[in-house]
């Protein structure tokens, strides 16, 4: 019979190591429960009576920042969100949604290519245009301090900088 591991150091290890990695990811921003929907931007906007009312947890990438009279639009490129709510950009983008929020927000605070996440009720759907393109985004309500924007320090937050390998290594 074989022991997978043969000494308490080992085993330690396989338990602690991912224990501690996991530990590192900074918590949720916005608490969940059954009034938060779990659909896509693309799914709100293709079907929008199904989701009267609905709250939401967005995120994703800046395309754009707009200060209307009384409140600002962002233009956001959205992405599945990690256990943290931060968006995964390695993964699919998942449609585009506008985020709405009161007053004025300073547009060089949330420049083209910025990570942000936003809480909010869906209010609709709103016709604009992508390029030449009709685009239909779903429009999500946002109130003051139910977005935030995320530092790259942040970003890298709970993901281990840590490689293996045989040859030579360069720091960047």
């Amino acid at each position: 019979m074989r022991v997978p591991f043969r000494s308490p150091l080992r085993l330690m290890l396989a338990v602690v190591l991912p224990l501690a990695i996991a530990a590192c990811a900074p918590a949720p921003l916005y608490k969940t429960g059954p009034e938060i929907v779990d659909a896509t931007p693309d799914q709100m906007a293709g079907s929008p009576n199904n989701f009267p009312q609905a709250q939401v947890i967005w995120g994703g990438e800046v395309i754009g920042v707009q200060n209307l009279t009384d409140h600002t639009r962002i233009e956001v490129l959205a992405y599945p969100l990690d256990s943290s709510q931060r968006p995964r950009l390695k993964e699919p983008a998942t449609g585009r949604f506008m985020a709405e929020v009161p007053g004025f927000l300073e547009p060089m605070n949330f420049p083209k290519g910025s990570l942000i996440t936003v809480r909010g009720h869906f209010t609709g759907t709103q016709a604009e245009t992508v390029g030449q393109a009709r685009y239909i985004y779903p429009m999500v309500f946002v109130r003051n301090g139910d977005f935030h924007r995320w530092t790259p320090e942040e970003m890298r937050q709970g993901h281990p900088n840590i490689s293996f390998g045989v040859g030579v290594g360069v720091i960047r």
